[in-house]
């Protein structure tokens, strides 16, 4: 049976190289799957990626919260439920968590607010979640500062403090789905976590 693997952490935790990993190992095992990202994914939800992380652009939390579950529910119907169906993995760098902890938490949206506009989400959510446990403090540090080419980037230390209080509530509220990773160390240490956690869970 095909499995939902996503991804979440801040800024800088990792995921790309993480996700880089998973796939090596996918594929040394012969099993099929597919990587994507959101917001994106499809050439519709990529679009509306530029315009959300456009460093030009202002928006209210409100609209942004709108635009994720829109890029979302195209990246549903259009890629990720395809590929479930079809027997196929998909591994999928941020999803809903993302917008909790940004949106719910770090805009201050509350969680009814982000779950009601998610609700075709809720339909269809991971098998497991990895959470890349990292400090924004460290993180940014790790990825070399703040992209000045993507708006929530930009944001500042003390809304990405907040986004990564979010993500702590959230492994708190769903311990069932959510494995978190500390992540401070090498590389090649995580990834031995998140295969090592991920085998346990009977995902891979």
């Amino acid at each position: 049976m095909s499995k939902f693997i996503t991804f979440e952490g801040c800024e800088g935790a990792g995921k790309s190289a993480q996700i880089r990993y998973l796939a090596e190992y996918l594929d040394q095992k012969g099993i099929k799957y597919i990587t994507t990202r959101e917001p994106g994914g499809t050439p519709e939800a990529e679009k509306i990626r530029s315009l959300i992380l456009d460093p030009h652009a202002e928006m209210s939390g409100e609209c942004e919260v709108m635009l994720y579950a829109a890029a979302r529910a195209d990246h549903l119907k259009n890629k990720i439920i395809p590929a479930l169906e079809s027997g196929i993995n998909v591994i999928c760098d941020r999803y809903i968590d993302s917008s909790y902890a940004y949106q719910a938490y770090a805009r201050g949206l509350g969680f009814e607010t982000v779950q009601k506009a998610n609700f075709l989400a809720e339909a269809r959510m991971p098998d497991v979640t990895v959470f890349l446990d990292l400090p924004p403090e460290q993180a940014f540090v790790r990825k070399g500062g703040a992209d000045k080419d993507d708006r929530m980037e930009m944001e500042g230390l003390a809304f990405h403090r907040r986004v990564y209080e979010g993500y702590l509530a959230l492994c708190d509220r769903f311990p069932q789905r959510i494995v978190r990773i500390e992540c401070s160390g090498e590389r090649e240490k995580t990834r031995s976590l998140v295969l090592a956690a991920l085998t346990d869970r009977g995902i891979i």
